[in-house]
């Protein structure tokens, strides 16, 4: 069965899965049924539901711990594991039908588990809350995604690279305030995009130690009375770390905050790829030329190639950035410990999510694709004075001090102006009427290839420096 298809049938209400319409596993105390308009209001399973794997996961690691413990028999933590995998199985399959009466994912799943498995499911919720039970779930659900985000960053970080190498020669004009400044390599260009995705590895590799950190035997905010084994839970899970403070455990989202804003940079330094790309895909640039199966046509001018993904990536960004004050202002007034308010994470966190994979996925896929007008770059690369710089420094490696050089330069580009001519057609003569320290070899320097090798300096983007950072990018990829 297609996933979409599953999707949808998991929200479907039905038959299977609940208990009886109206009553409350937390019912006890109560004794009018909840209104329709609350249970509307406040049932989390339209989009908690993708927590079940995580939840099955979470719940079948604890009926083992209460076996073991003595808290509950060996008969019924078995039974209860036996339960919970037949239930995973109808969910992976569409034969799941979750129901809004019952609330969220872990009322829906232990529901069905007492209807399938009798007294011995309303034993699992020993020794946990729900409190402690979503932040469970929310860290192994958050654990595998920036494990799959981290592996899709890598993947786009590799394609940079190859892109670099494929282009490792071809001059381009730099940019600083959008206008032309000094010739650069189309290869120290796109290597920059490698070093903002490092960083963006290195903030995710940084948050998962973060994540990873068992929340469960928390309970609702206390403890319990009960004997149980926590550390047991977490390497069952494979958690690296036990949470301290109960009442933190419960309440903490601070890992929830720390991935998105992670997020959002990721999506910053892809909304500032694409912003070039759909420079360069303009006529006004004509630096490159989009692959047909990553552009878009006009419904009305049949000429129009339209660079929409990269277009949607930007416009996605603020999405991420939305997500992330979404979380900061709902934390910021919630005293400790579990607030309802909680329940709220996980629409920005799934959006989050599913957000950055589908940017990472499909840049990664154009990039490859995409033709680099290498004439055009490097033809660009010569115009606008982008080596005056190098004309200053001609003069330094003379003697003269760099502010008269600069000035010097100034001027001869001024002239250059004037008489309409590049700087590599003026003459000698021409030049040295600036200054006598103007020889023969002040030619050897106003090429855009010579300018562009002639930055030797670490981290430059003469060609030796641009094919060092490519080896470094090649021995770490996933640094």
């Amino acid at each position: 069965m297609p996933a979409k298809r599953k999707e949808k049938e998991r929200k479907k209400p039905g038959k299977k899965g609940g208990g009886a319409a109206g009553k409350k596993l937390w019912g006890g105390r109560f004794t009018e049924r909840t209104s329709g308009v609350v249970e509307a209001f406040t049932e989390s399973i339209s989009f908690d539901w993708r927590l079940w794997k995580y939840d099955i996961e979470g719940s079948i690691a604890h009926a083992k711990m209460l076996g073991r413990q003595g808290i509950i028999s060996k008969k019924d933590a078995s039974l209860i594991a036996k339960g919970l995998c037949e239930i995973a199985d109808d969910i992976e399959a569409g034969r799941f039908s979750f129901r809004r009466e019952l609330e969220d994912i872990h009322m829906n799943i232990e529901s069905a588990l007492t209807e399938r498995i009798g007294p011995a499911g309303g034993k699992l919720h020993t020794a946990r809350s729900r409190n402690d039970q979503i932040a469970l779930d929310l860290r192994l659900y958050l654990r595998a995604e920036a494990a799959n985000i981290t592996g899709l960053l890598k993947r786009f970080k590799d394609a940079l690279v190859q892109a670099a190498e494929k282009n490792a020669d071809t001059v381009m004009p730099g940019y600083t305030h959008l206008q032309r400044a000094q010739p650069v390599l189309l290869s120290h260009h796109l290597l920059a995009y490698a070093e903002m995705a490092d960083r963006d590895l290195a903030r995710l590799s940084g948050a998962m130690k973060r994540i990873n950190v068992l929340p469960l035997g928390s309970c609702a905010l206390a403890g319990t009375s009960l004997r149980i084994d926590r550390h047991f839970v977490a390497d069952l899970l494979h958690f690296e770390s036990v949470s301290d403070n109960s009442m933190d455990s419960v309440s903490d989202r601070d890992f929830v905050i720390e991935f998105i804003a992670a997020s959002a940079l990721v999506m910053m330094h892809l909304s500032r790829f694409s912003e070039e790309i759909v420079l360069w895909a303009s006529q006004e640039f004509s630096f490159i030329e989009l692959p047909d199966a990553f552009a878009t046509g006009s419904s009305i001018m049949p000429q129009k190639k339209n660079p929409d993904v990269a277009e949607l990536v930007r416009g996605k960004t603020g999405r991420v950035y939305g997500n992330l004050m979404n979380m900061l202002t709902i934390m910021k007034g919630l005293p400790l410990s579990y607030n309802r308010d909680l329940q709220e994470d996980k629409m920005p966190l799934f959006d989050t999510v599913d957000t950055v994979k589908a940017a990472l996925g499909v840049l990664s896929e154009m990039l490859p694709a995409i033709g680099f007008k290498k004439e055009r770059l490097q033809g660009t690369a010569e115009e606008g004075f982008s080596t005056a710089t190098d004309l200053a420094e001609y003069l330094v490696r003379k003697g003269m001090p760099f502010r008269e050089a600069h000035g010097v330069s100034g001027r001869v580009v001024l002239y250059a102006i004037k008489n309409c001519k590049m700087l590599t057609a003026l003459g000698l003569d021409e030049l040295k009427g600036f200054s006598r320290l103007f020889e023969a070899d002040v030619f050897d320097v106003l090429a855009a290839p010579a300018s562009v090798n002639a930055k030797q300096s670490y981290g430059g983007t003469a060609y030796s420096q641009v094919s060092r950072q490519i080896r470094k990018h090649r021995k770490a990829p996933g640094r």
